[in-house]
């Protein structure tokens, strides 16, 4: 053997490194989240900055977030310069306010409703209950109302993910047959206003909580399609619109256990028109052990509401209780697939 390639061999992580990185993974996280709540990609936008700089833009100590800034910049958010000046990275990019931004997503993961809560995942797998309401007292959703601390970032990293979501979705499949299309749980209609601009024929309904339709109205004028699309105020656990072609769901049904996903599949199924379809936006998890965001996401959904992620094959057994045929599965450029399904008996 060459000394290069002994050189090469020897540089290659062991399965201790590969344990040992994966074990602190929460300390990255965490890193990256203070690095969130500072806006020190913010900081950087206009170009390197030494650290004595940015501390002073992020009310810090200038020491101690060097030592942050260097731990970041081993693990390719953020760059040291050979002048000691650090400058953004394209991970880094991701942490800045704007379009495109995960910062939100970073505040969300790592703010203290969401890291305690996975403190109780070794009671979940041994319940099979959420960890949150564990950890909490009480179900997510009723916390993240009475708490806008922890509301606010889950709300800016759903409105980010939903962005990178519809573009993928819309990319990936045809809502121009739909004459009416309902979107169930559809937050503030990021996702429902780009199916709209990609189906211009069509017409729509955001369906969600009161508080939460209220608020679409104003993402809907926005967007220039008040004339195409209302708002709708409910629950979908006990009905929905009526009379829709297609029923959208993103990240729906797997925030719920399948005897609550039953009652929204089957409000949807009574309310559909002949004919109509069914349209799940979610992970699908794969078979076998190739690495796959949803079998973690399936995680954070156990965690966090008791829900889960499912596979094709759990997907098909849970629509067929809910009185629906799967059609087919349509991946996307995302990690969410688009799950179809019509109405048993009423396959073309």
């Amino acid at each position: 053997m060459s000394e290069q390639a002994a050189q090469a061999r020897s540089n290659e992580p062991t399965p201790a490194d590969i344990f040992f990185q994966m074990a602190t993974g929460h300390w990255v996280s965490k890193a990256i989240y203070v690095a969130a709540q500072l806006g020190l990609a913010d900081l950087l936008a206009d170009g390197p900055k030494s650290v004595g700089e940015l501390a002073a833009g992020a009310g810090a100590d200038a020491p101690t977030l060097h030592r942050l800034m260097r731990a970041l910049a081993g693990v390719g958010i953020f760059k040291q310069e050979a002048d000691a000046r650090f400058q953004l990275t394209p991970l880094a990019e991701l942490l800045r306010t704007g379009p495109g931004s995960l910062r939100g997503m970073a505040l969300h993961l790592g703010e203290s409703a969401s890291w305690m809560a996975w403190d109780g995942l070794l009671e979940s797998v041994r319940t099979g209950e959420s960890a949150f309401r564990a950890v909490h007292g009480v179900e997510v959703f009723p916390y993240y109302a009475a708490h806008p601390e922890s509301d606010e970032p889950f709300n800016e990293a759903m409105v980010a993910a939903s962005g990178v979501v519809a573009e993928a979705v819309t990319g990936a499949y045809d809502f121009t047959p739909f004459g009416k299309i309902v979107d169930v749980g559809g937050g503030h209609g990021g996702l429902l206003t780009a199916i709209l601009r990609a189906a211009p024929d069509a017409r729509g309904v955001i369906f969600d909580q009161p508080q939460v339709a209220a608020g679409a109205r104003a993402s809907v004028e926005a967007a220039g399609l008040a004339s195409r699309c209302e708002t709708a105020g409910g629950d979908f656990f006990e009905s929905v619109p009526e009379g829709g072609d297609a029923y959208v769901l993103k990240w729906i049904v797997h925030d719920w256990d399948d005897e609550r996903a039953l009652r929204i599949l089957r409000n949807c199924r009574r309310a559909m028109r002949e004919g109509g379809r069914l349209l799940l936006v979610e992970g699908v998890v794969p078979e076998g052990n190739e690495p796959a965001m949803a079998k973690m996401m399936d995680l954070q959904m156990l965690v966090m509401t008791g829900g889960r992620e499912r596979t094709a094959r759990e997907f098909r057994a849970l629509l067929a209780e809910a009185g629906f045929e799967m059609t087919r599965v349509v991946a996307t450029n995302s990690p969410v697939s688009i799950v179809e399904a019509v109405r048993a008996g009423e396959r073309s």
